[in-house]
């Protein structure tokens, strides 16, 4: 799977799903100033600097993982050389962290900080890859993450490289509860990590890599609202990619009872082959079966869909917009929209609409008769201006 650029710029919160992995953003909360991160390996203080490997006529410094001890041969745990990498480029001005080409580099669970001095650009040329399933994962490491991003303002992620998510074992999990020995019941072990998260990020660009092994590739913002938590999301862009065979296409989610909004973003140029929610935006999302109404939530508005054709499995609307009871979505633009059933012959089916409002610019396949137009009678008051 390609997808030639994504662009976009975070404040707080984005997860951009792939691999086994998904892509995610952290939450941002204004509560007590408290923010705190699963267990995994954090990037120490830097060490001093091994010599950049650029070229003399570069002005630009390149330090290559080889540098810091890196192996590259597959099997060696480079985590830590990684580690020592970022941070001596962390600490430098101006400079490319280069993963070559020709090798393959295991990495663990890994949380890369900052702020850094300046911008840097995180160049895979090579293929990187976490530990290949559930029973080669350390016990001391995060099941839920892979690769962070913690507090990085001005990153560059690029290259023709391959991130490899060696998904196969964890989605062969079953994910129901399953008969264990002597009678017992074990819980369904679905707790897969998120590829590469990017908490408290802003000013970032991911383009031309190569995703391998994404059952489950998607470009999600969100889980947003998370326990009452404030979501402050904006000037996203997507575009220029395709997503195939994959449970959901681009979706913003959120929980209820949250705060703060999401707007400015943009999803253009995006073919789907055989996509289960092409389209989704969901603030009814609930890890459990008993979440409760609530009165609050972010505020999705300023949404634009452009130019996404391709194809749907019919097991799901091609459109499903449930927006907040209490706080609408609000100008959303659908324009130059084309998603037919996977299965030929089949009829399209209806979007699905939930205090949704916006327009239809240029015509849309199917219509997207459901949307409301214009804005909405009354709209609660809406913080997200304290973002």
């Amino acid at each position: 799977m390609e997808f030639p650029s994504w662009v976009f710029t975070l404040f707080s919160s984005i997860s951009l799903c792939f691999l086994l992995l998904p892509i995610q953003g952290g939450l941002q909360t204004h509560k007590g100033n408290s923010h705190s991160l699963p267990l995994s390996q954090i990037s120490l203080p830097p060490s001093p600097s091994p010599e950049a490997s650029a070229p003399s006529h570069d002005p630009t410094p390149v330090f290559s993982v080889l540098s810091f001890g890196a192996v590259g041969d597959g099997v060696t745990d480079d985590t830590q050389a990684f580690k020592s990498a970022w941070d001596t480029a962390c600490q430098s001005e101006s400079v490319t962290l280069l993963v070559p080409d020709s090798y393959s580099f295991m990495v663990q669970s890994t949380i890369f900080t900052g702020p850094c001095k300046s911008s840097l650009v995180f160049q895979i040329e090579g293929i990187l890859m976490p530990p290949d399933g559930p029973k080669s994962w350390p016990k001391s490491n995060s099941k839920r993450q892979w690769l962070v991003f913690y507090r990085v303002n001005g990153m560059a992620m690029q290259g023709g490289g391959l991130i490899d998510g060696r998904g196969e074992k964890w989605w062969n999990l079953p994910c129901k509860p399953h008969k264990g020995p002597n009678g017992t019941t074990l819980p369904g072990p679905c707790d897969s990590p998120v590829a590469i998260r990017f908490f408290m990020s802003s000013n970032l660009t991911v383009q031309g890599l190569k995703i391998k092994n994404s059952p489950q590739f998607h470009f999600s913002i969100g889980s947003l609202g998370v326990r009452n938590s404030r979501a402050c999301v904006s000037n996203i862009t997507v575009t220029d990619s395709v997503i195939r065979q994959s449970d959901n296409g681009v979706r913003i989610k959120t929980f209820q009872g949250g705060s703060g909004s999401v707007s400015m973003v943009t999803f253009n140029n995006i073919h789907m082959d055989n996509v289960r929610n092409p389209i989704i935006i969901d603030q009814y999302y609930c890890l459990t079966k008993s979440c409760t109404n609530q009165t609050t939530a972010v505020h999705i508005s300023d949404i634009t869909y452009a130019n996404v054709k391709g194809t749907y499995n019919i097991k799901s609307p091609p459109l499903h917009l449930a927006c907040s009871d209490t706080v609408p979505c609000t100008n959303l633009t659908f324009s130059d929209i084309e998603l037919l059933p996977a299965d030929q012959g089949r009829i399209l089916s209806d979007p699905f609409c939930w205090n949704a409002y916006g327009e239809i610019s240029m015509l849309t396949i199917p219509p997207v008769y459901c949307l409301s137009e214009g804005i909405p009678d009354t709209i609660p008051p809406i913080d997200g201006d304290q973002c």
